[in-house]
Parts: C-alpha cells; structure tokens; sequence
C-alpha cells in the first residue's frame, strides 16, 4: 500500500477525531490516517495538571480565536479558546464531564434525525468513560447518600474522579442547599437522564490515581499508537477537500506538513472532524458553501449548501464572585508563592493538593424558580410569544428557528427541565472582564467563591465562515450572542437566582454575610441591573456547536442521520459541528459519544467488526 492511499482520512485528530480513529482501527484490515494541525503534548505538565488549564489559553496549544464584536454584549469580542493539540480541546478544557439528559437528547430525534433518541443513542456514552469506585464513607459529603441508583455502568477509555478534595465542605452545603429548596437530586443523573434538574458533586475527566487529565490523547489514542494500521500525523494543516473531476464524490485531502503540500486519497471515506469552527471553515476552502459566499473569495462551487457555518450556538455563562469565610480551601491561595510551590511538589510526589482539581467541584441543572409561579409561567409565555419566528416553509432558516422555539418553549414551561446549568468554583475568576474596567481583574488577596450561571439552551443563532481563500486567516465567527431577547431574560433570572442561593443554608455559611461581591457592580438586585451586568461579564463556555447540523434539508442541515453531507458522496462530519442541539452542561461527554456512536454506522456500513 502507498503511503499516500487509505480507508479512512480523518481531518482532526481532536476529541472526536481520536476516538474514532481508535474504533476504526481496531479492524487490522483498514488503514487510517489522521492529520493533525497541532502538536503532541502528552508529556507537558500543563495539559495533564487539572488546575493549570487556563494557563493553556493563548498558547500554542490553542486556536486563540475571536468573535466579532457582539452587540448584545457591549461590542466585546468575545475570545474562543478551541483545542490546537493532539486531542483537541480535551487537552485543554476544564475537565467538566457533565451528564446529558434524556428530554434534550430526545429533542434530537424529534428535529427530524432518526435513531437519535436517548434509546438510540444514550448508551454511547457509556462507552466513553469508566466510573470511579465511591466509598460508602464518602458518600454523604459527596451529597451522593439519598441516590437511588449509582453509576459503575462505564467501563471506557476515559477515567473520571471528583476532582478535588473530596472532603471540601462546598459539596455537602451545594447538594443539601439546592435540596432545601426544593431542587434535590433523587439518584445518579448517569444512570437516569430523566432526572431533569438538581444538584451534584460533578465528575471530572481526571484519572482517579495519579489525578492527571483523562483526555482524547492519552486515554483513546496512547494505549494503541503503535497499531501498524493507524497513522497520526501532528503539524499537518489540511488545506481542502479533494473530488473526483466533475463529480460529488471526496477522493482525498490536501494538507500542508513539514512545509509542503501534500495528497493523501481515502478510498473509502474523507471525515472531517476538525470542531464546530475549523470543519465549515474547511468545506468552504473545499467548495461546499454558500455559492455566493464562495465565489465572494474565488473559489470554484462544488456544492450549494447555504447553511455550512450557519446556525452556530454557544453556551454563554455569567458568574457572581463572593467573599469566602476565612479558613474556606480555595484555590486563591495559589497566589502565594510559597504555597503553590508547595502544591507542585505535592501534585508531583502525592498525586494530592490544591493542583488536582481546576476548582469546580459541584454542578446543577436547574429552571427559573419564578417560571413555577402562575404569574411568572405567563409572563414567559408572553415572552416567547413576541419572538416567535415567523413561518416561511421555503425558508430554511425560519423552519430551523421555529423547530428551536418550540423545544426551548416546552422547556421552559417545564418544571423538570432545566434552562440552565450552575456551577461554583473555589476562586477568583481570572478570565470574565470587571465590568467596571472591562478587562480580567488582577488577583486580590482572600478567599473567594464563584457561583456561575450557564445558559442550557440559547435561542441566539450566528454563524461563522472564511475570511478569504487562505487557509491560514482565521475565520470570521460571529456567534450572535444574547440576540434572541429570550436569552437575555432567561440568563438574567438565573444570574439573580444565585444572589438568592448564596443567601440560603447551608451554603450562606461558607459566604461572608452579608454577601460580599467582587466588583461592586454585582451587588445588584433587580432584573435590569441583571442585565446590564451580563451584557459588561458574560463570556464563552467556549461549546461552540451546530455549524454543519444534522438536521433534515428543509431545515438547514448540513448532514443527514448517518452524519454525512448533503449531496456528497464519501464524506462525512464528526465532531460538534453536527450537534443539532447543545445538552445542558459542558459538551465534552457528548462529542466523545457522537464519535463512538458514528464508529459504529461506519462500521456496520463496511460490514467491519
């Protein structure tokens, strides 16, 4: 077999890209190639310290993208930290490993993508991770002791832990707090997706034992690097997607490594998964776009598909910062030399400290509490009325918008489904601006607490698309966040919410009270102020999505079902960018199943294994 020739090319060699790579190569027969435009990072301490994530920002780890300035939010540009490595963002995300829920995965299926229903495609998670063991003894602190289930039912690649002090009082007051009232969570929320709202210690991708990330790189890739069927190439760009002459059928891909260009020849499928803003950025350079978009640049039409780059969706996410009570473990005490030297060499000799956890600890899913009230259940009926899309059934654009109005409708008016997703984090927030000066703030002295906001299911809808025929422009992303006034409303309930939480016991224990707020300007208490505050703080939960949907055609999908692209013959997409609707909470644990559950069609597709 030439170098050049084989089965599969796989475009990103990320969170989905390795997973998939690992499945197909299982089969000796088949050989694939991976390109990877980053480099290998596994041994840098950087990737594998859970607190040091942010410190990967900006690096060469990191696509280091902006948005557009956003309107909504005082014309900021918002910055988009996406993975740049072997492994993608799971080498440098925060290690978040949140469960779906089945209402929201069922919404999957009910956009029109058969077999795309939790019965479907909820075991594929189970598939990505292996539960950790918890002991009967931790189980109150946990806040885990009431469950009626727990979840061993994961035996796959990635580890997951509770990061950090298992023993840190936030969890139990977290977890007894939002059950005082009235959000209690009954069992396992990986074990019954139908438990829509409440609290829990969140697990995190962290090995258990050496307390190091679990991530695409190390978990789904190392273990069988040296399979002789399996090709990785890092610092390889792909430039475009090659076709056979007057045809629709991929036959290879172009790509840029050790300075030159290069052409590898798939002779059964090219598969983009390159994320949520470099795989439309590629169909583009490919010639699958808009056709006005694309001879805009001078680039010859393969395919008109209006919608690649369209529909692109975020979770957007606003904190409060609160005064902690002295003595409270945080991780603002990093700041003090001594003390983060001693934390490096407890993490390097102990696997134990301040360094095995990036500081989230506990997560909820929640509704807007005031949306149970009569008065407020009409109020956001009203709301969602006067920005209902209009119907054109020629409109693609309009279809897609009214088929999300109805399900963030139905979730919004339900009870048991959440809206949002809280998180707190033991320390200052050294990313989101001061409103007050609209930049990060600098460390200050103390102990502090977050209590973050994330919103689950944005109606806002942008879009992202090649700035020109060069490869190497960033692409122009302009994720239109907070446009659909509902988000605005809904995001502002729950940020004023936490003002509420943070007064209430247990968890007021461990606050300063009265609430002590950095900066000032979050010591407000209506819903206006609300507002104004998010416009000035909120930034990216950097979940980018929805950019190549697997949606049907009359509603501006990109791929079908089998997550392959409209039109073409050999080429499909795995990764974010087919996620029709974002879950709730962080999106890592959902693309490692996209990918998992993709293996398996192309599996059964080739009759392999």
């Amino acid at each position: 077999m030439a170098l050049d020739s084989y089965d599969f090319i796989i475009v990103g060699g990320g969170t989905a890209g390795l997973t998939l790579a690992s499945r197909l190569s299982e089969d000796p027969n088949l050989n694939i190639l991976v390109l990877e435009a980053g480099s290998d990072h596994s041994n840098d301490p950087r990737v594998k310290t859970p607190a040091f994530y942010a410190s990967l920002f900006k690096t060469d780890l990191d696509w280091d993208l902006q948005t557009e300035p956003q309107q909504s939010l005082n014309s900021r540009r918002i910055n988009l930290n996406q993975g740049k490595a072997l492994g993608g963002s799971s080498a440098i995300n925060a290690q978040v490993f949140a469960p779906p829920t089945r209402k929201v995965i069922d919404s999957w299926a009910s956009l029109g993508n058969a077999g795309w229903d939790w019965d479907g495609f909820g075991h594929y998670y189970t598939k990505v991770y292996t539960s950790p063991e918890i002991p009967e003894s931790m189980e109150r602190n946990l806040g885990v002791d009431g469950w009626n289930g727990k979840s061993h039912n994961g035996k796959g690649p990635i580890e997951l832990y509770f990061p950090g002090n298992p023993l840190h009082p936030i969890r139990k007051a977290w977890v007894e707090t939002f059950k005082n009232m009235g959000y209690p969570m009954s069992g396992d929320p990986w074990v019954d997706p139908s438990l829509g709202v409440g609290a829990f210690s969140n697990l995190a991708s962290i090995d258990g034992v050496r307390k190091e990330r679990s991530y695409a790189a190390n978990a789904y890739y190392k273990p069988i690097k040296d399979r002789k069927n399996l090709r990785v190439l890092t610092n390889a760009t792909a430039e475009k997607v090659l076709f056979q002459e007057q045809s629709m059928t991929a036959t290879g891909v172009q790509y840029l490594y050790e300075g030159k260009t290069n052409t590898a020849t798939a002779r059964k499928e090219v598969i983009l998964a390159a994320g949520a803003l470099q795989t439309p950025k590629l169909l583009e350079l490919s010639g699958i776009g808009h056709a006005e978009l694309l001879h805009g640049h001078g680039i010859e039409v393969i395919k008109h598909l209006e919608s690649v780059g369209e529909n692109l969706q975020d979770h957007i996410v606003c904190d409060l910062v609160l005064e902690a009570v002295d003595g409270l473990e945080t991780l603002d005490a990093l700041q003090e030399p001594e003390v983060l030297k001693q934390a490096m060499e407890d993490f390097a000799t102990n696997h134990t400290g301040l360094l095995t956890s990036c500081g989230i600890t506990t997560y909820a899913y929640m509704p807007v509490p005031k949306y149970n009230s009569e008065e407020g259940r009409q109020s956001v009926k009203q709301l969602l009325h006067q920005n209902k899309p209009t119907e054109h059934p020629s409109d693609q654009a309009q279809s897609r918008a009214l088929a999300y109005h109805e399900i963030a409708e139905k979730t919004l008016l339900d009870p048991e489904a959440p809206s949002a997703a809280y998180l707190s984090t033991i320390g200052q927030n050294p990313i989101a601006p001061n409103p007050d000066t609209g930049k990060p703030s600098p460390p200050i002295p103390g102990r502090y607490v977050c209590l973050v906001a994330i919103l689950a299911q944005p109606l806002s809808r942008g879009s992202v698309h090649i700035a020109s025929k060069d490869v190497s422009k960033d692409p122009i992303i302009d994720p239109k966040y907070l446009t659909n006034p509902v988000d605005l409303e809904v995001l502002a309930e729950h940020v004023l919410f936490l003002r509420t939480f943070a007064t209430s016991a247990p968890l007021k224990d461990l606050l300063k009270q009265p609430l002590r707020l950095v900066p000032p300007s979050a010591s407000f208490t209506e819903l206006d102020a609300a507002k104004s505050y998010i416009r000035s703080r909120a930034i990216s939960m950097w979940h980018p999505a929805g950019t190549c949907a697997m949606l049907p055609e009359d509603k501006g999908g990109v791929v079908d079902a089998e997550l392959k692209v409209y039109g073409m013959n050999k080429l499909r997409i795995v990764d974010a960018s087919v996620v029709p609707l974002l879950p709730p909470g962080n999106l890592q644990s959902t693309v490692y199943a996209l990918a998992e559950k993709a293996a398996d069609m192309i599996k059964k597709e080739y009759g392999m294994g």
